[in-house]
Formats: structure tokens, sequence, C-alpha cells
């Protein structure tokens, strides 16, 4: 077959491919045309002899895919620090095999060299050594990046989902309930909590750790905490007589709360603003 054949007898897969990355099929279709007008020149113009075409139009199309996909992101993102660990038991689960919306919302918010790598990876089939020839990057570092997108990947969709302002809330309905299952999917495994020394001095703790321990601390509590702003994010405090005593400022990452800090400084209680829910008493 000649360039035309090949490409043509591939483009089913190569749209496949830009499809899952980018999550568009329109905007795929227009990266594997790009593919096309690369390989015209390629042939004609360049007279290039690609030994492979196949792989070769794989490479191009990924590296299109993830052009677009640094566009879509200008901060840069931090190279992945390769450390030397076990073969990953999650490297023969295709996690992607099963893309749905919910998934496809947590693969957007992968850094692009996280998607590249986890879709090649576990969605079809891509050993290691070719992606990291895609990436311009080593195995190793191909493999902690395809590990730490399934990672981000797996975390439960719902909890992933929700705003910061929900997670927030969510928290304190789950500690005036009573709740301790929910504390503990809300809470992140590392979640903290600590205080200002104007909050320590009205009682509260200046430091918890751990999950379970902060889940046990706010199971059945903050009865009379109530949602709020502190500038610009969401928070809860701690009313007495129709007035903002203690903020319960948390630290929301990917769904989960990963830190809370009780703050009584009057400069902070001074910014609180009432967001929902009863009237303090």
């Amino acid at each position: 077959m000649d360039e035309t054949e090949v490409f043509e007898a591939e483009r089913p897969r190569l749209v496949g491919i830009a499809s899952r990355v980018l999550g568009d099929h329109a905007e795929a279709e227009d990266v594997v045309q790009q593919t096309w007008l690369r390989l015209d020149r390629a042939v004609t113009r360049d007279a290039t002899d690609i030994e492979n075409l196949p792989a070769w139009l794989t490479t191009v199309t990924t590296r299109l895919c993830l052009d677009r996909l640094r566009s879509r992101t200008p901060v840069p993102h931090e190279e992945v620090e390769v450390v030397e660990t076990a073969p990953d038991p999650a490297d023969d689960v295709a996690l992607a095999d099963t893309v749905g919306i919910a998934l496809q919302a947590v693969i957007d918010r992968l850094s692009p060299r996280e998607r590249v790598a986890f879709v090649l990876h576990d969605s079809f089939g891509f050993e290691f050594g070719t992606i990291a020839a895609v990436l311009d990057t080593t195995p190793a570092a191909a493999r902690k990046l395809a590990s730490r997108a399934r990672s981000k990947v797996a975390q439960p969709a719902t909890e992933d989902a929700l705003a910061d302002w929900e997670v927030v809330d969510a928290f304190m309905a789950a500690a005036r309930g009573g709740d301790v299952e929910r504390l503990l999917q809300l809470l992140a495994p590392d979640a903290v909590v600590g205080a200002d020394e104007a909050a320590v001095l009205a009682g509260t703790p200046s430091s918890i750790e751990g999950r379970d321990e902060v889940a046990t601390f706010f199971n059945g509590s903050a009865q009379s905490a109530f949602p709020v702003l502190v500038g610009d994010r969401p928070a809860s405090a701690w009313f007495l007589r129709g007035e903002a005593r203690v903020v319960f400022d948390f630290t929301v990452e990917a769904g989960q709360v990963r830190a809370i800090t009780f703050r009584a400084d009057p400069a902070v209680l001074a910014r609180v603003v009432r967001r929902s829910g009863a009237d303090p008493t």
C-alpha cells in the first residue's frame, strides 16, 4: 500500500486516540487531518523515508494532541520526579475502557502529559517505551505519569465533581449529623487541623493530625456553625449572639478536605460574610 492507503486504513485508530486524549471528536478529526497534511509534506516535499508509517502517524497525531492540550493549559506543569518503585499492579487494569462522562471530566483535569500517558497506555495498550518516545522522556517517567494519572482517575468521581463550597457544606452537615463515615470520605488521608493564636485562646485545639482523628473531633459537633465566605473562599463559622467568633477555614483539594484552620483573629472575622443557612442565634 502507498502512504495514502496506509493513512486511510489508520485513520479510524488515529481518530480514536485523538478523541480519547482531547475529549472532542470534531477536534480529533481536525488533528488527524493535520497529521495527513504533515505526512503529505514529509513525503512529497521533504522526500522523507518513513520506516514504520503507523508508528509515525501515531507519534505525530499524539504530539499534535499534546500541543492542543498545552494551549488549553497555559500554566506550566512541573516535570515528574522519577522515583524507582516496584512495578505498578494497576498497569494491568485498562480503566479507560470504561470511560464515561464522569470519568472524562476527571481526565480533562489531568496535566497534558499525564493525560497522554494514561490514554495511550491504559486505553490503547502502548508500551511505556513508545509513550516515552512520544513525550520525549524516559520509560520510567512515562510510567510515573500514567500511574499518577491513574490514581487521580481512580478517585471517587462524585467527590471529584464537587465544588469547594459543596465539599465544605457536606463536611459540616456530616459533622452536625454525626455521620462519621461521610466525614471520613470527605477527608484526605493526611488531613490536619490547625489554629491561629486567637482561636487557641478561645478554646480550639492547636493541632489535630490524621483523617480518623479529625473525623472523631468533628463528629457530632459544629451545631452553631453556619456557611460563610472569607474573602472569596467558602468556609464555615461558629456564631454566638449573631456574631462570628471562630472561622473554620478549609483547604479543599480534589474534592477532599486537606486542612481546616480555626481562625479568630479580628481581621479575619471582619471579612466574614454569610452565605446561606439558618440564622445564627
